[in-house]
């Protein structure tokens, strides 16, 4: 039976009724998007049609989900806000602080003892405050929650940007800060702006080497990392009906690297099957009886032109395998161009690793058909080339994958099966000789690939593409290689040919598992006690933010004007940091240190201009604190794509930068700071952006008349006495204001408690 069957039965009871009432009010056909938003509006039925792209909304999610890295800041805010119990279902994942090196036994092993501290906080804290948690070895995240948690339908929020993955069981699900998931967590209004709508139809069906990754390869090509941005990616037509609800779930995961709010698909057979299969009868009952309400109307996926803001076609009949990367995850290249690409730009076509998992291919379906091409170069007699790496999504999966033999296959190659967690994906890889920094090339299934994103080196060239082709790919040791068309010479010196990959969409034998590692919470929490020692390494409970003075913001000094692509993993890096999660103070020190400088082309290198040396970025800015002295952040387009993490909003908060000034913002970072009580802004003129100087002293004015749609004038004085005004806009809505002026968005939580 499922968990929290009744909340999932009051969200269906209502649904007839309120998507009646958006009907009437919007008086059009609605997608499965809006059918879910406004199923889920804070207020009840709808009173009024929304604006895609304008309106501010008040959304009630069904649940909220949380990782080990970014729980422990949203659980050391909500135990601030003064509520004795999470007003939704809520659970915490320990996946993220698992490094990836010797295996999953012993890797897990250190990790229970590394991190036990952080591990036995967040254990306390979910016990006291009736949150479900999941131990070290459970599974990742977005994997778990597919199994357990997402339903057709439903509404959630997570406090990681692959929260997305469950848009596979038709869920809107939305990656957030932990601010966030501490205002549903204490029973207030979660804001939006109304999504825009990006319709994706899908024909044809899927064959051969062609896997649902290359359906969001694909798209990711055509949108590129900020195409999706404010809006929802709705996949509908008979080639959606024809994916996996894994498959599904694949390509909405990734959907965050389009900067997409989410994607969804609409219920279906797949979905059915695959809720029957681990154990959710009683959902898919229910959700078969309200069936018409968790797809979109007929007439939408008809003429979807009328009803989507940008609407895609791809045909999965004609789609290519391709691989994306290096360094971004929308450079798309369709295999059979990847050989002149590689030599065109000086890729490396020796691959060197192949990894497979993470939470947007590691079900069992991904497994079994990567597990068949591992089969056949053994069976083919076939060295493999590449070495290899396997992190299942869940114990459920790995537990079911080792019964089928699934993982003696990758084994029998010499397969490293690391722990059922994120590793690599997330920079959690002790990768030996990535010190060394040389140039090499590695093939994943993940869905990033920045610079230094899996194992630190800025020289590793990484490719994102599907299980079945990483496989392939590793086995031939070769960037280039065409499956499709290509032999391998075997150990007889024999040419041979890899068949296309099979596999299973569900396991035949059923799903089985031991322990799946779940703990459930007291029923009475009142008596637990959570303890943080005042001298911890990796936790501090946190302090309030100081509330805005009142004044126009004169004498910032420009911190830094970062250059180009300035991702979450720039202005906070994962990997090594992410021990310090917890601690607020300690894990500031790795603020922007990945920021290029655009006045030297350098990292972690900037003037302070109180003594005119050049210095690390968050030693800059200590100083600048310590006198007193606020200061701002100027980037470039996109700042802060990539991850959810609240960590880059909250450390230049917690060390004095009073503004975030860019060309354009991701979503979720733009709406962290906010949450925070920090300005975010934008160049009214991107031109202006080039009038910044290394030396600049700037004054934000217009705070005392702070308000929705009025820009801010910002004055810079430069080195040689001159200055000029230029505008900055931004996206405020009389709440955020509120927000700022307060100090951050908690500090009103915790007033409405006293």
């Amino acid at each position: 039976m499922a968990f929290d069957i009744d909340m999932i039965k009051k969200v269906y009871a209502q649904y007839d009724e309120r998507i009646n009432a958006a009907r009437q009010i919007v008086n059009k056909p609605l997608t499965l998007s809006e059918k879910i938003l406004y199923a889920h509006l804070w207020d009840g039925n709808a009173t009024e049609a929304y604006e895609r792209g304008k309106s501010y909304v008040d959304f009630a999610p069904d649940r909220v989900a949380m990782q080990d890295a970014t729980a422990q800041m949203a659980l050391l805010q909500f135990m601030q806000a003064g509520r004795a119990k999470a007003a939704v279902p809520s659970t915490v994942h320990c996946d993220h602080l698992i490094q990836a090196r010797d295996g999953a036994e012993q890797d897990l092993t250190r990790a229970k003892q590394e991190s036990s501290e952080v591990f036995n906080f967040l254990s306390s804290v979910s016990n006291k405050y009736g949150i479900g948690f999941w131990k070290p070895g459970a599974g990742i995240i977005h994997q778990v929650v597919l199994e357990n948690y997402a339903f057709p339908g439903g509404m959630m929020i997570g406090t990681d940007s692959h929260t997305v993955n469950a848009g596979g069981l038709g869920m809107v699900a939305i990656g957030v800060g932990g601010a966030d998931a501490c205002d549903v967590m204490a029973g207030l209004p979660w804001e939006l702006k109304f999504p825009k709508l990006i319709g994706v139809k899908l024909t044809g069906k899927l064959s051969g080497w062609a896997a649902p990754k290359d359906v969001i390869l694909k798209v990711a090509g055509i949108l590129t990392v900020k195409g999706g941005t404010g809006a929802i990616v709705e996949y509908f037509g008979e080639g959606a009906e024809s994916l996996s609800c894994t498959g599904k779930g694949t390509i909405c995961n990734m959907g965050a690297e389009i900067g997409a709010t989410t994607s969804t698909f609409g219920y279906d057979e797949s979905m059915e099957r695959y809720l029957r299969a681990t154990d959710r009868a009683d959902v898919a009952d229910a959700a078969n009886a309200i069936k018409q309400h968790l797809t979109a109307d007929a007439e939408v996926y008809a003429n979807p032109e009328q009803y989507f803001d940008q609407l895609i076609e791809i045909n999965l009949s004609e789609l290519e395998p391709s691989l994306n990367g290096p360094f971004t995850p929308d450079l798309y290249t369709p295999i059979s161009r990847m050989r002149e690409e590689a030599g065109k730009n000086g890729w490396p076509t020796k691959v060197e690793w192949g990894l497979i998992g993470s939470c947007t291919n590691s079900s069992y379906e991904d497994l079994s058909r990567a597990a068949s091409i591992a089969r056949q170069a053994i069976d083919k007699g076939l060295v493999t080339k590449a070495e290899f790496g396997i992190n299942p999504g869940s114990e459920q999966v790995r537990f079911t994958a080792d019964r089928d033999g699934l993982l003696k296959n990758f084994e029998d190659l010499n397969a490293t099966i690391f722990t059922n967690a994120c590793g690599p994906c997330i920079g959690m890889w002790d990768r030996a000789g990535a010190d060394k920094q040389e140039k090499n090339t590695i093939v994943h299934s993940f869905n990033r690939n920045f610079a230094k994103r899996a194992d630190g080196n800025p020289n590793t060239y990484a490719f994102v593409t599907s299980p079945e082709m990483v496989a392939a790919i590793a086995i031939s040791g070769d960037l280039g290689f065409n499956p499709l068309t290509d032999t391998l010479t075997n150990k007889d010196g024999e040419q041979v040919k890899l068949d296309p990959p099979t596999g299973d969409e569900l396991p035949t034998k059923g799903f089985a598992v031991d322990d799946p590692g779940y703990q459930a919470p007291a029923e009475d929490g009142s008596n637990v006690v959570v303890e943080v020692s005042p001298t911890s390494d990796r936790l501090q409970l946190l302090e309030p933010f100081a509330p805005w003075e009142g004044t126009d913001l004169k004498g910032l000094k420009l911190l830094i004007k970062a250059k180009g692509k300035c991702t979450t993993d720039h202005i906070s890096m994962a990997g090594p940091w992410l021990k310090y999660r917890g601690h607020l103070d300690n894990i500031s020190n790795n603020m922007l240190i990945g920021a290029v400088n655009y006045f030297n082309e350098k990292t972690d290198n900037v003037k302070n201009q109180l003594t005119g040396e050049y210095g690390a970025v968050p030693a800059t800015q200590r100083d600048y604190k310590a006198q007193g002295i606020g200061s701002i952040v100027v980037g470039d387009e996109n700042y802060g794509e990539g991850s959810s993490r609240e960590h880059a909003a909250m450390e230049p908060r917690h060390l004095g930068v009073r503004a975030v000034l860019v060309k354009s913002f991701a979503r979720i970072h733009e709406t962290n700071l906010k949450k925070q009580g920090m300005l975010g802004l934008t160049f009214d003129n991107k031109e202006d952006y080039d009038k910044i100087q290394e030396n600049d002293t700037i004054d934000i004015i217009g705070l005392t008349e702070f308000a929705p749609n009025k820009p801010l004038t910002l004055v810079l004085h430069h080195e040689d006495g001159t200055s000029e005004e230029i505008l900055a806009n931004h996206t405020y809505n009389q709440q955020q204001i509120e927000w700022f002026k307060a100090g951050g968005a908690l500090n009103i939580i915790r007033a409405g408690q006293a």
